[in-house]
């Protein structure tokens, strides 16, 4: 199950793109700034969000020539597959005079961008992930709730009526507004809230049961923990929120809630944090997160996983090792390189482009 005549017109470098008889594995290859990664980009926007890149519209589009200040209006559009079938077609554009309007059509007919999780799982690694570990606690709960999206396709509704809710609250706590309307938000902010937490945590159990279940070599096994950054229980949390009021008007900011939460990660042979753990090891222990969630993900619509740059990075030993766990998946895969050398083992199993310029050609 995966994408096929997929289109890309005015996407980044790329005017008029094609890539039709796709296969379980797809390789773009070429040179350092040919527009693979761009293809990779345009896909993850199939899904809600910003895509693999987090940038803004503005900046996805082409512009006819350098000098012009507006960019053209860009689309995206696939057909799923299920089982050889097409199953429909998604796609997801800008319209003239409006490059900061995202729209989404599913089989011709207007949607949300949210709607998109219901029909197709996609996951990614990117370079800039590398950092992760490392990162803002933030970065890991936007890796958590992107990674939510397999298994709780309004996940991003959710998250996105949070932080209307508690954006609302802080108005009301800053000016003194009425405590019944603050009473009210504070409803909407718990109800949401909780089912964010709930879908955090359920998210990282069942990753931690198929990281369990994968063999801890040659990929460093992680251990998974949800940290809570407040009360998972509606009630609970809608107590906890009352309670903070004077303590969050003078922070400016509410300081118990899912917006708090962190995700854990340490080396499960060693117990170190990630953080302190090598660049090679964090690396392994990103790629066995992903294929983790690759198997959540491919449960009951098509699915696809995105791995920019991966193959070239990874000794002989676990090239082969991350190509046969890949093999054995139910995603679709599409992987970039510089050169097809590092993907001989599954050359003659996969459809190949040769991408340059902004332009594919099947090789």
């Amino acid at each position: 199950m995966g994408l096929s005549r997929i289109t890309l017109e005015n996407f980044r470098n790329h005017a008029v793109t094609s890539l039709a008889e796709t296969a379980h594995f797809n390789l773009l290859v070429g040179e350092n700034g040919a527009g693979k990664t761009n293809i990779l980009e345009a896909l993850s926007l199939l899904g809600p969000g910003r895509g693999l890149r987090r940038a803004n519209l503005g900046d996805l589009a082409r512009r006819a020539s350098p000098g012009d200040l507006l960019p053209l209006p860009f689309a995206i559009g696939a057909s799923l597959t299920e089982a050889g079938t097409v199953s429909a077609r998604i796609g997801t554009y800008t319209e003239d005079g409006q490059p900061g309007r995202r729209l989404v059509r599913v089989n011709g007919a207007a949607a949300t961008a949210a709607s998109l999780a219901e029909w197709l799982a996609l996951s990614w690694l990117t370079p800039a992930m590398d950092g992760l570990f490392t990162d803002s606690a933030g970065a890991r709960r936007r890796f958590m709730d992107r990674m939510a999206l397999a298994i709780a396709p309004d996940h991003a509704r959710r998250v996105n009526a949070l932080e209307a809710s508690l954006r609302e609250r802080g108005k009301l706590l800053d000016t003194g507004g009425d405590p019944r309307w603050l009473d009210a938000v504070e409803a909407q902010a718990a109800e949401h809230g909780a089912a964010v937490a709930r879908t955090r945590a359920d998210l990282v159990l069942r990753l931690a049961d198929e990281l369990s279940a994968l063999p801890p070599e040659p990929f460093a096994r992680p251990a998974l923990t949800y940290l809570p950054g407040g009360p998972l229980d509606e009630t609970a949390f809608r107590a906890e929120l009352a309670k903070g009021r004077p303590r969050d008007r003078a922070a400016g900011r509410a300081l118990t809630g899912p917006q708090r939460d962190e995700l854990q990660v340490r080396m499960a042979s060693t117990g170190q944090p990630a953080a302190s753990c090598s660049t090679g090891e964090q690396k392994a222990m990103l790629i066995a997160i992903t294929l983790a969630h690759g198997i959540l993900a491919a449960a009951g619509r098509p699915s696809v996983l995105l791995l920019d740059e991966v193959a070239a990075h990874l000794d002989p030993v676990r090239r082969t090792e991350l190509f046969n766990r890949l093999r054995s998946g139910k995603a679709q895969v599409w992987m970039t390189g510089t050169e097809l050398a590092p993907f001989e083992a599954i050359r003659s199993e996969a459809a190949v482009w040769r991408v340059s310029g902004g332009g594919v050609e099947r090789i």
